[in-house]
């Protein structure tokens, strides 16, 4: 077993997400473009769970379906009791409020506004939010809440980014190629800051990565190729972010 590693803990029955036959295509013109050709997965309460495969595999479009920003041709997407399939855009737009946290690889911070500012776009509309400064104090950057974007590395944005994502206290924090622009070192800080984030608040976290290195971290590696599922691996043991390197 590798140094640090942790147990598998085996997840509970209740899907969090349940997916069945979802597919995806998208019309351009005359052409068809299969981003999807029948997923089915499931996904559990507090999993670190990676969608692992190269570009054009289909692992955003399904991250966007899960997280409501997209919707499937056909098949069905279930939310603990909710069918995402069957919901209108002002659902969906609860939804994505109320449950989902979204990491994508560029910031997306406002430049004029402090880290606490940003985090406190999103706990401004939240149900149940964190203060915006402890939550910039989980991903570790409690020393830095007066800073502009401008006077933090392109770490500290994602991890801004980060604690905006999680200050509502999400259901599921998804992130799509969060360390895609930077670089291994930082990287690894990042990776820390989102498995910080699982560990303490039990989150559902999905990482789509091409890195393969990345899923040594996960309980659950799906890999995704011409958008199928290719294989799932359950890690035996995982390791830490801090030892990962690529």
């Amino acid at each position: 077993m590798t140094s640090g590693a942790n147990p598998i803990v085996a997840p509970p029955q209740a899907a969090v997400f349940s997916a069945r036959g979802i597919t995806k295509v998208y019309r351009m013109g005359e052409v068809e473009v299969w981003a999807l050709r029948g997923i089915d997965l499931e996904l559990y309460g507090g999993e670190f769970v990676v969608l692992l495969g190269p570009s054009g595999s289909g692992k955003s479009t399904l991250l966007n379906i899960l997280g409501g920003l997209d919707v499937p041709t056909e098949g069905n997407v279930r939310f603990l009791e909710h069918d995402l399939t069957a919901a209108n855009e002002r659902e969906l737009t609860n939804y994505r409020r109320n449950h989902v946290g979204f990491v994508f690889q560029f910031y997306n911070l406002i430049p004029s506004l402090t880290a606490t500012e940003n985090v406190s776009l999103v706990t401004e509309i939240s149900q149940r939010p964190m203060d915006p400064v402890e939550a910039l104090k989980l991903v570790n950057l409690g020393d830095r809440v007066n800073h502009f974007p401008s006077q933090l590395s392109g770490g500290e944005q994602q991890r801004v980014a980060i604690a905006r994502a999680v200050a509502k206290r999400p259901d599921v924090l998804l992130c799509d190629e969060p360390t895609g622009a930077l670089d291994i070192k930082t990287g690894i800080v990042v990776l820390e800051a989102i498995e910080r984030v699982n560990r303490e608040m039990g989150t559902l976290t999905v990482v789509i990565t091409h890195n393969s290195a990345i899923a040594a971290m996960a309980d659950r590696v799906i890999s995704l190729g011409d958008g199928r599922i290719q294989g799932v691996r359950h890690n035996t043991s995982k390791i830490s972010a801090k030892e990962l390197s690529w």
